[in-house]
């Protein structure tokens, strides 16, 4: 669904963060761990489109166009600010489908009303958005996700922030576009829940990506961990 050729990604006139060849599979779930500033976020904004690659390419499926990706940014990155409501927020992920011309319609309003209703926000639908606490604009970002209806789904840091609760409702959400055959990359930092929920795993690292299965990336990080030396106080 997305092939990389020696993508270099990061920042002009600077050092790419990392070069990378390979593909996330259609209908593939993937996690994409690693320390700060190994550029997790920076390849999901260039995926997105919001970074143009240093050099190298990628190239998204057959017939997949503009309106393929869904993007999620961070939460810290959304201004809360902006003058409007929860529905209306939602019904921004009919735009790709639409267009900015076009009215819309009641299939629409009923789709945002069902995807309200799957994040447990419908009773917020008339509430402005800067009165959400984190956990519920996340929630609401993902009923807007869910409008887009897009094949490929990038998901920065979507559990920061947020209570185990929503947590857990997110991750039935992330489930069952998964289940319908969506290809998901999710930049986490929770190894436990990688390991729980994520077959696929990208560990970006400043020696190189790592990229394969989950399980025995887990493994060697974990085993990594172990070999470290600790440091005792004796008294």
């Amino acid at each position: 669904m997305i092939a990389l050729q020696e993508l270099a990604f990061g920042y002009r006139n600077q050092p790419p963060l990392a070069t990378l060849s390979g593909c996330f599979h259609q209908g593939s779930l993937t996690a994409i761990i690693g320390a700060n500033g190994t550029g997790k976020s920076t390849l999901l904004k260039t995926l997105a489109g919001l970074l143009p690659p240093l050099s190298g390419s990628f190239s998204l499926g057959r017939g997949c166009e503009d309106s393929a990706i869904g993007y999620l940014p961070q939460l810290s990155e959304f201004d809360r600010q902006f003058p409007i409501n929860v529905r209306d927020l939602v019904l921004m992920g009919s735009l790709p489908h639409r267009g900015l011309l076009r009215s819309i319609n009641a299939n629409w309003h009923r789709k945002a009303a069902d995807a309200l209703d799957a994040v447990s926000m419908a009773d917020f639908a008339e509430r402005h958005i800067g009165v959400l606490s984190g956990g519920q604009l996340q929630r609401v970002l993902f009923a807007r996700l869910m409008l887009t209806q897009a094949p490929i789904i990038l998901l920065d840091e979507p559990f920061t922030g947020v209570d185990s609760h929503t947590t857990q409702a997110l991750l039935q959400i992330i489930e069952q576009l998964h289940a319908e055959g969506r290809t998901i990359l999710a930049v986490l930092h929770d190894l436990e829940l990688v390991g729980q929920h994520f077959p696929n795993i990208l560990h970006l690292t400043p020696d190189g990506p790592h990229w394969g299965e989950a399980q025995p990336i887990l493994h060697s990080l974990r085993k990594a961990d172990s070999d470290t030396p600790t440091l005792r106080i004796v008294t």
